[in-house]
């Protein structure tokens, strides 16, 4: 598992089947990542731990396509769109972090790179939403909503998809690829 970016590494593969723009946006990000103004921080995959197959097939695609992209993801490390997050972040090549609310990695979902046991039940909600450089909500619960209200009150981009509930500030996307663009013309802008 490669933590650094390696500068004289190849590139690493964008699926195909994205629209040219978008593709060569992510192109630009995978450069990007592999020199010293890389994001450190990881983007934030965050929805429901029981989420149906459309939203957990979308946070798959997301977190695969910014893996690939070399960013790596952080959610609540769970299942639902967590686990859906996770395994799209391994399949990419990535790294996928879960902040858990137990006090151990029992209930962790088997696509973690890194499990962090914190104790701290809901209120780890507050650790993924601010550790995030940017969180793409896909599905929509309560849990979701207090992440995506605390990104917003700390000033981090959200982006929504499937949400429950409209939040002042949070951009609505309609599928996998237009949460892709926007996060990914995110990162670029930063």
């Amino acid at each position: 598992m490669r933590l650094h970016a390696d500068e004289n590494a190849a590139p690493p593969h964008i699926e195909a089947g994205y629209p040219a723009d978008l593709a060569q946006a992510l192109a630009r990000l995978a450069e990007r990542q592999r020199g010293p103004q890389r994001h450190r921080r990881p983007v934030g995959i965050i929805g429901p731990g029981d989420g149906d197959a459309t939203v957990c097939a979308a946070a798959r695609e997301v977190a695969r396509a910014l893996a690939q992209a070399g960013m790596a993801i952080v959610c609540g490390g769970r299942g639902g769109v967590m686990a859906a997050a996770s395994r799209g972040a391994r399949e990419g090549g990535g790294i996928a972090i879960g902040i858990l609310p137990e006090e151990d990695e029992r209930h962790a979902n088997e696509w973690l790179s890194v499990a962090i046991a914190t104790g701290m039940g809901e209120m780890r909600n507050a650790l993924v939403a601010r550790s995030a450089i940017c969180l793409a909500a896909i599905g929509g619960n309560m849990g979701t909503l207090s992440e995506m209200a605390l990104g917003l009150k700390w000033g981090t981009p959200v982006f929504v998809m499937h949400g429950d509930v409209a939040l002042p500030g949070a951009v609505q996307v309609s599928d996998a690829q237009e949460m892709l663009a926007r996060l990914v013309e995110r990162l670029l802008a930063a």
